[in-house]
């Protein structure tokens, strides 16, 4: 009972249908099932909400062209013209965070950017693909980034190391953010939730504060969806212009 009402508890993943392709355990889970629920909603949002593609929008519509332009000029503020190519899939990660995050605020559902391994699938993805995109167009040239321009060569064994392991790390920041921020919200809304209950008639302070804290959660999860975006920006930036 004790592990049932732990604050912890909420992060366990469980199998909805067990699958098994060669002994590898692919088995869909409850949070697979909030990534397709993502998905389906972010899906669903942009496509209602630009159905009627009006002159003078509505709420929905005009929610969903706020996005759009919020996005869009996060890249060009961000990347310049040139990441105009690779705003789709900037798009497409900051929705579906922001709705991951935002879905996993609703009571017994499950957040999996809360898992450092899926918050760490995405980031190793995203690094991959901006040093692909950087060796693409620079060559060796892309090499030079672990040597700043303007630096005496002498400089070189201990700046380069060191350049070279801050570039190795992107991935790890990136992801831990998100997931120690995901993780540490809903807990502490977990714990102060059960002395609510516990705290009988004096369970008012506590609740007065779950609500406050609600609130501060919906806050961190449009801001960690926007700094993860604006951090995959950032590293595409160095990608295509270097220093």
């Amino acid at each position: 009972m004790a592990e049932k009402h732990s604050p912890l508890a909420q992060f366990e993943i469980k199998t909805l249908v067990p699958l098994d392709f060669g002994g590898i355990d692919a088995s869909f889970t409850n949070s697979a099932l909030m990534m397709v629920a993502t998905v389906v909603v972010v899906s669903a949002f942009l496509i209602l909400g630009m159905r009627r593609n009006a002159l003078v929008p509505g709420r929905w519509q005009s929610i969903a062209e706020l996005s759009y332009v919020f996005i869009a000029n996060l890249v060009k503020d961000t990347v310049g013209s040139e990441g105009r190519n690779y705003f789709p899939f900037i798009f497409t990660v900051f929705m579906f965070v922001l709705f991951g995050n935002l879905l996993g605020m609703i009571p017994y559902s499950f957040t999996f950017t809360s898992h450092i391994v899926v918050t760490f699938t995405m980031a190793a993805v995203i690094f991959v693909g901006v040093t692909i995109i950087a060796l693409a167009k620079h060559k060796m040239h892309f090499f030079s980034f672990f040597m700043p321009p303007g630096v005496p060569l002498l400089m070189a064994p201990l700046l380069i190391p060191i350049e070279i392991i801050s570039y190795l790390s992107r991935p790890i920041s990136l992801s831990v953010r998100l997931f120690a921020n995901m993780l540490a919200g809903h807990t502490l809304l977990k714990v102060f939730a059960g002395f609510i209950i516990s705290l009988g008639v004096f369970g008012v302070a506590p609740w007065l504060f779950v609500v406050a804290l609600t609130g501060l959660e919906i806050v961190i999860a449009f801001l960690q969806a926007f700094v993860f975006t604006i951090l995959t920006c950032l590293y595409l930036n160095d990608a295509l212009h270097l220093h």
